[in-house]
Formats: C-alpha cells, sequence, structure tokens
C-alpha cells in the first residue's frame, strides 16, 4: 500500500502540530494533497479508472473546504500551508 501508518506520522509530524494530532486542518490538507498527488499519477497511466477519478475529485473537494475554513478562521495559518505544500489558490 502506498499510505503506511509510519509515512502518516510522517505526514502528520511535519505538517501538523505533532506525530499523533491528526486531526488538525494542516495535517489534514497534508494528507488530502500527499492522496491527491498519488491518485492523479495513477489517473495518467490508468484513463478509464472512473472510480478513482471519482474519489480524487471527491478529496479535491475535501481538502477545498479545509482550506476554505483555515482561510475563514487564520489567515496566515492557510498561507503558510499553500506555500509548504506548494498549492495554487
Amino acid at each position: 500500500m502506498y499510505l503506511t501508518t509510519e509515512k502518516k506520522a510522517e505526514i502528520f509530524a511535519k505538517h501538523g502540530k505533532s506525530a499523533t494530532d491528526t486531526g488538525s486542518a494542516e495535517g489534514q490538507v497534508a494528507l488530502f494533497t500527499f492522496r491527491i498527488n498519488h491518485l492523479s499519477q495513477h489517473l495518467k497511466a490508468n484513463r478509464h479508472d472512473f472510480n478513482t477519478e471519482r474519489s480524487l475529485v471527491k478529496l479535491v473537494g475535501k481538502r477545498k473546504s479545509l482550506l476554505d475554513y483555515l482561510k475563514k478562521k487564520d489567515i496566515t495559518r492557510y498561507r503558510a500551508i499553500i506555500a509548504e505544500l506548494g498549492l495554487r489558490k
């Protein structure tokens, strides 16, 4: 599997408050971004995998809503996570 528990803990440690803090908005956005990048690479090779395409669209929507929440709640944290992950907004 592409997303092991060690990889998840590493993502949350780097972008969240700690490795066990899985509820922070920054950590969730980072995890969604990792999953979105993986699914995008998969879809480049498998164009007709429509179930994966649907899950990718759902993940992008979840990430967008989390980023909107973060933007409304604390603009400095929003700008930091955007710059850190290289997202365009």
